[in-house]
């Protein structure tokens, strides 16, 4: 461990201010935030070798931790009773932003890991999915980062954007829950948008949306298992070898999973599960700030055009998607 402490330290000095400007900024959030500050310290970092160990460390151990304890704070009865009439409507919003990645990888020759993370990310659980398919694709910082800020670009947007469009379009306090928690990228987002709607209209659709947002957030599941058996064919047909399906396993996933079911098994009380939900924000931002030293910004900016595209028509399709099922369904 003596090897990881300097980059460790570099990564929570820069990770502790972050977290309180995310706190006080939850529309930007804390992993942003880590994101920015890491960039903007990393021309000023001297004798990097020293601190590579442990921002290596910090940016692929400690984000895997980050998804397991985001288990703990997954009631599997709860969310699946509470959150099961939206299970067609997730469905239908990650097959389309997936789908919509996927085209567009092609069409718009978006680097393939790059696509994943924001077709993932736009579709699960925003930068809660990008910890967890990262590792297992072998993403490195600068898509990992690629994949964030896009992300960031249009959880900003929905949160100012969808209370207005919600009440033009003359949602219920229902269907405006439905709408949030399913077509909105990340957890802090949600809220915002969620409490906004409940400002405007004294309702209580912030419990609502909450919880469609947990029940996609066990998407990242099936879709982190199906990139690690992708990858481990798409190796063995490359190098026509038998490829190593126990190097590529997401086990933490299996982790995050054992960790839902002792807290549904032992119905683990909200003053224990929110305190380790937060430590799971904490490694999160503390992950993003090892990469934000890594992540070149030139470069990033130089290259993000078609990253944007791609996650301004995925964001486009859910949205559409979660509208139409809800005018099917009559939760409109």
């Amino acid at each position: 461990m003596k090897k990881y402490v300097p980059g460790l330290l570099m990564c929570l000095i820069i990770a502790i201010p972050a977290w309180f400007l995310g706190k006080l900024v939850p529309i930007v959030g804390g992993p942003v935030f880590a994101i920015l500050l890491g960039m903007g310290a990393a021309p000023f970092i001297t004798g990097k070798e020293q601190f590579r160990p442990g921002v290596t460390f910090t940016s692929k151990k400690i984000l895997q931790y980050a998804v397991i304890l985001l288990g703990f704070g997954m009631n599997l009865s709860t969310v699946l009773q509470k959150g099961r009439q939206s299970l067609p409507i997730i469905a239908s919003t990650i097959t389309v932003s997936l789908v919509i990645a996927y085209v567009l990888f092609h069409k718009l020759k978006v680097p393939e890991k790059s696509a994943i993370l924001i077709g993932i990310g736009s579709s699960i659980c925003g930068g809660s999915a990008i910890a967890a398919a990262a590792p297992v694709i072998d993403a490195d910082d600068h898509e990992i980062a690629q994949a964030i800020s896009v992300i960031f670009l249009f959880n900003i947007a929905a949160a100012l954007l969808f209370p207005a469009l919600g009440s033009a379009l003359g949602l219920s306090n229902e269907g405006f829950g439905m709408f949030a928690g399913t077509a909105i990228n990340d957890t802090s987002s949600v809220t915002a948008a969620a409490s906004a709607w409940d400002g405007i209209y004294k309702s209580n659709t912030l419990e609502a949306a909450t919880i469609v947002k947990l029940t996609r957030t066990l998407a990242i599941i099936p879709i982190t298992l199906f990139l690690a058996f992708h990858r481990t064919r798409k190796e063995q047909n490359g190098s026509g070898q038998k490829a190593g399906l126990a190097k590529i396993f997401p086990f933490f996933v299996l982790y995050f999973l054992l960790a839902s079911i002792v807290t549904t098994i032992f119905s683990l009380p909200h003053s224990i599960t929110d305190q380790i939900r937060e430590l799971s924000k904490f490694f999160i931002i503390l992950a993003m700030a090892a990469i934000g030293t890594n992540t070149n910004l030139p470069h990033l900016l130089k290259t993000g055009k078609k990253p944007i595209i791609l996650g301004f028509c995925c964001w486009a399709g859910i949205s559409a998607v979660s509208l139409t099922l809800q005018k099917v369904l009559g939760i409109w």
